[in-house]
């Protein structure tokens, strides 16, 4: 059994890097040889995956996926992840630190959060990787300010680029309108606040709307209640913890703002099914 650790790993750009922007191009085969990949993890920055070639296994909140080229991943920095396997994969992959995104782009980002693998076309492969050519190049190049403004430029328009991509098949942009925007300032404002805030009402008045059309927004555009997506946002960080860190029960509770220790327990069964513990205990091997 893997020892367990207190937090959940933060990976941080390594040294060497410009400025908040890491890039990699390279081939990959067999398991990753970086332990700190390997582990569960999260990334500081958003950070991106395009699979030019070959298959990459990855685990991403407790669901793991077979990417098969030719495809994009993107990954929101609170999502925990790692790295299983490669076969014959040839990727470009970068991270990009949140203030070096345009807030527009930002906002797209965050709107979008979570998301899974998204197929290319052929087409859209090719333009992809002569985007990413690009950067690389500019990556590489010596580090100086225009070299650095250039490449944030750059991985903006990268980033502008697959957001509109996951936007064109998402449904909430097929029918755009007042009630989708509403719920995506919702989760903006969830993902913000969720540790502190539970009342589906000082959400509604973060966004100067009564509760039950906020409800009635939220239901809309989700199929879930207020209530449900306040209670699944909390759940799903309650499960990480419980997952890759060694925290008690009684400590996650407090950390997700949970003095009630039984009322934390009693949510956690009846978003999941079980009780924390039991799925602390079931995926301790």
């Amino acid at each position: 059994m893997a020892k367990k650790i207190r937090h959940i790993p933060v990976n941080v750009l390594p040294k060497g890097t410009s400025r908040g922007i890491m890039m990699l191009r390279k081939y990959f085969d067999g398991v990753p040889d970086n332990e700190q990949v390997r582990r569960p993890h999260r990334d500081h920055g958003y950070t991106f995956i395009l699979q030019e070639k070959g298959i990459t296994h990855i685990e991403i909140d407790f669901k793991t996926y077979r990417i098969q080229a030719p495809a994009i991943v993107y990954l929101h920095p609170s999502q925990v992840h790692r790295l299983i396997a490669f076969e014959k994969a040839e990727l470009s992959t970068w991270i990009i630190e949140e203030e070096n995104l345009h807030p527009a782009y930002l906002r797209g980002l965050n709107d979008l959060m979570p998301v899974s693998a998204l197929a290319l076309s052929e087409d859209k492969l090719s333009i992809f990787s002569q985007m990413v050519t690009l950067s690389y190049t500019l990556y590489t190049a010596i580090e100086d300010n225009l070299y650095h403004t250039t490449l944030k430029e750059s991985i903006n328009t990268l980033t502008a680029f697959i957001t509109s991509l996951y936007q064109a098949q998402s449904s909430l942009t097929e029918n755009p309108n007042r009630f989708n925007a509403i719920a995506r300032a919702f989760r903006k404002e969830l993902e913000l606040r969720y540790k502190t805030v539970k009342r589906p009402a000082l959400y509604a008045d973060f966004l100067n709307i009564s509760v039950s059309y906020l409800n009635e927004c939220v239901k809309a555009a989700t199929g879930q209640s207020l209530s449900s997506n306040i209670h699944q946002r909390v759940i799903l960080e309650a499960k990480r913890l419980l997952y890759h860190s060694d925290k008690s029960v009684k400590e996650i509770a407090n950390e997700l703002g949970y003095d009630d220790y039984s009322y934390f327990i009693r949510l956690f069964v009846k978003v999941t099914g079980s009780k924390p513990l039991d799925f602390k205990l079931k995926n301790r091997g």
